[in-house]
């Protein structure tokens, strides 16, 4: 009897953590800009259901090769986004990017214009569906890899969007891509964005983080930016980091061991949230007084 009861117990105890863990909703997105219909993953935190106050969302940008669903499959901890969303009762948002698409307007491909979608279609669709706080105040923006470029890229030309933006080994270089092995590979992926053009070194320079200091400077958005010492991006984005440091751009950058790996942003992504989380804080303890 004893152990029935501690039994039922246990059973009670994890129907009730359930009950009260985060939720995921797959949202579908229309983009009239392409002419297609793209799937956002959206983790609402536990508080959601019975809150009537508005939430801050952070869009959770994926890498080249992947979709909507990786920031929920591919970490080690495949709970990890959820549990950030119930810790610091935010919305995360995770868009399709496509395999190849680095979050740009192709000049060349009206089915491929992903910074309009990004900036455009999801958000409005994401404030129309859930209860945010619907201006840049409570929005911000990071992703890892050729995520960390878009969310680096897309929060500089729309600053008026976010509040402050982030990249885990960002592919600030584009034109970086071009210099290892798979340049040939490369050069067939950008072509829905960039056409005949794919392989020009120009075009990648002219899209590149690393050539927008002066736009970034003007913004004043905090940042946040890291990479793995052993990541073959690493050198692009101390490049970044020298640029910023002597153009006096305030951000936050680190170097921690690791590479290109899940392991990696499994382990960055609590240190974007708590910095993100700051700053969220502080815009609704201003914006209510």
């Amino acid at each position: 009897m004893k152990n029935l009861k501690i039994l039922v117990f246990a059973v009670l105890l994890f129907a009730s953590s359930m009950s009260y863990a985060a939720k995921v909703d797959t949202l579908q997105i229309a983009s009239t800009a392409m002419g297609k219909t793209y799937k956002a993953a959206v983790v609402l935190p536990n508080t959601y259901a019975k809150s009537k106050t508005t939430f801050p969302v952070m869009y959770l940008l994926h890498g080249a090769y992947g979709h909507f669903s990786d920031w929920l499959k591919n970490t080690p901890n495949k709970k990890l986004v959820q549990s950030l969303s119930d810790q610091y009762n935010l919305i995360i948002v995770m868009p399709e990017g496509e395999t190849f698409s680095f979050y740009l307007d192709s000049p060349v491909n009206k089915e491929s214009q992903f910074e309009t979608f990004i900036t455009q279609e999801v958000i409005q669709k994401v404030d129309q569906t859930y209860k945010t706080i619907s201006n840049r105040t409570g929005r911000v923006i990071t992703g890892l890899s050729m995520g960390g470029h878009g969310a680096l890229y897309l929060s500089t030309r729309h600053p008026d969007l976010f509040c402050a933006a982030g990249s885990m080994s960002g592919a600030v270089d584009m034109g970086a891509m071009l210099n290892r092995d798979s340049s040939a590979q490369v050069v067939k992926l950008m072509q829905p964005v960039f056409g005949d053009k794919s392989g020009s070194t120009e075009m990648y320079e002219q899209h590149a983080v690393l050539g927008m200091l002066d736009k970034i400077k003007a913004n004043k958005l905090p940042l946040i930016i890291d990479c793995g010492v052993d990541d073959f991006l690493i050198e692009p984005n101390r490049e970044l980091h020298r640029r910023m440091v002597y153009n006096k751009i305030e951000h936050d950058y680190t170097e921690r061991p690791g590479a290109h790996t899940w392991e990696y942003w499994e382990n960055s992504l609590p240190y974007h949230v708590l910095f993100f989380s700051k700053i969220l804080l502080k815009n609704q303890t201003v914006t209510k007084k």
